[in-house]
């Protein structure tokens, strides 16, 4: 296990009605804050009545920014800095799923920063000031967002969608209401399952040894994960399965099951690639990406993979034929994503195969090679949405 220091600031306030408490709540950190949302789905709910109502009650003033939509992009995120410096705002105050969230991060990254946020995205260079600070009413449990301090954002100028983290954007409560969830569309609880998996799968997947306490944590959470999604593919307003979800998303982005081992990070930075080129979601997309990868490295970590098909997929049989083990697991992997009818290939995307070099490319150019389990050069990339193309294993 390697050395890691673990601090997380972010409240949970988590049940029933918690989002009349969003006023109260936020009264300690000032009283004009920025109302952050995507479209009109929360007010149509209720929920932007109830929240801008327990904000009046509390003495909160609040100036409005909302039109954010799936792979946040820039242009909001500058308007919303306007907003908060032209009227004295002191917090941004998110009300909706991954994307707001990490709109309203980048946001209270950029209002007190000198110079271009986007330059920060680019460098990975920790903020010299320290952001506003952030608070959510979670509206679709996914990103993990709510108590990550990590942000994503989209140049659409450039085509580049690039994550950005610093301890300091952690929000300082977060608001989650299983409730809230009764309503949404179907792919968007698939898509937020593929993600929140995905999150585990980027620390599980680890070089790292004698990690058995985190290893035994990722397993339990993927298969609460996928135990409760069966429940919710076929009765959306199952409250206890919603519960499960929201508090598995929120453990999975959290980093408690990454701290003490070397992650990995591979599978998002390709999907990125993904989102920022085509606009696909980004839970769809890690749902291609994320087979494949596995069937291209683990043939060089097989100790890895038997693991994760016997504890995680439930697949019976010899330790001395770990190649069926894994070829069972990553199928089932598979069978459990087109179960929620998330796509598992690049033609269900609607991808094109000449874009994947470019593609490639760009995955690399920040930081250099990819992945922490098996480093990803621009040709390994390549192979990956290729054998992406392939779809599924056969059953």
């Amino acid at each position: 296990m390697l050395n890691f220091v673990y601090d997380n600031k972010t409240t949970l306030i988590f049940g029933k009605g918690t989002q009349h408490e969003a006023g109260a709540l936020l009264k300690p950190f000032g009283k004009k804050v920025l109302l952050h949302y995507g479209g009109g789905s929360i007010k149509r709910s209720g929920l932007y009545g109830a929240v801008t109502a327990s904000l009046k009650a509390a003495g909160v003033e609040y100036e409005e920014l909302g039109g954010v939509q799936p792979n946040p992009t820039l242009p909001l995120v500058y308007e919303g800095i306007r907003l908060c410096r032209e009227h004295s705002l002191g917090l941004v105050l998110a009300v909706g799923g991954g994307s707001v969230i990490d709109s309203a991060k980048a946001i209270a990254l950029g209002v007190p920063h000198e110079g271009d946020v986007w330059n920060l995205y680019l460098s990975k260079q920790q903020p010299q000031a320290d952001p506003l600070p952030v608070a959510t009413v979670l509206t679709i449990p996914a990103a993990g967002s709510e108590s990550s301090p990590n942000t994503v954002i989209t140049n659409e100028e450039t085509r580049r969608k690039l994550g950005y983290g610093s301890p300091k954007l952690r929000p300082v409560f977060s608001i989650i209401n299983p409730e809230l969830f009764f309503t949404l569309p179907h792919h968007q609880m698939a898509n937020g399952v593929s993600d929140m998996m995905s999150h585990i799968f980027e620390r599980y997947f680890t070089r790292t040894l004698h990690t058995d306490l985190s290893d035994g944590l990722c397993e339990a959470t993927l298969r609460t994960i996928m135990r409760n999604a069966r429940i919710l593919n076929g009765n959306p307003h199952d409250y206890d399965a919603w519960a499960e979800i929201a508090f598995s998303g929120n453990i999975a982005h959290n980093n408690l099951l990454g701290v003490g081992r070397e992650q990995d990070w591979g599978c998002h930075a390709m999907e990125h690639e993904l989102s920022a080129l085509y606009n696909v979601d980004h839970g769809a997309g890690l749902a291609v990406v994320t087979p494949a990868w596995m069937k291209y490295v683990s043939p060089k970590h097989q100790e890895m993979f038997a693991q994760f098909a016997v504890n995680v997929m439930g697949v019976e049989g010899s330790f001395r034929e770990p190649e069926a083990l894994i070829r069972e697991g990553i199928s089932r992997l598979e069978r459990f994503y087109r179960e929620l009818g998330l796509p598992t290939s690049m033609e269900e995307l609607n991808i094109r195969s000449g874009d994947f070099p470019l593609m490639a490319e760009q995955a690399i150019s920040v930081r250099g090679p990819i992945g922490g389990l098996e480093k990803l050069d621009a040709r390994d990339v390549q192979a990956i949405y290729r054998l992406a193309c392939e779809g599924p294993l056969p059953d």
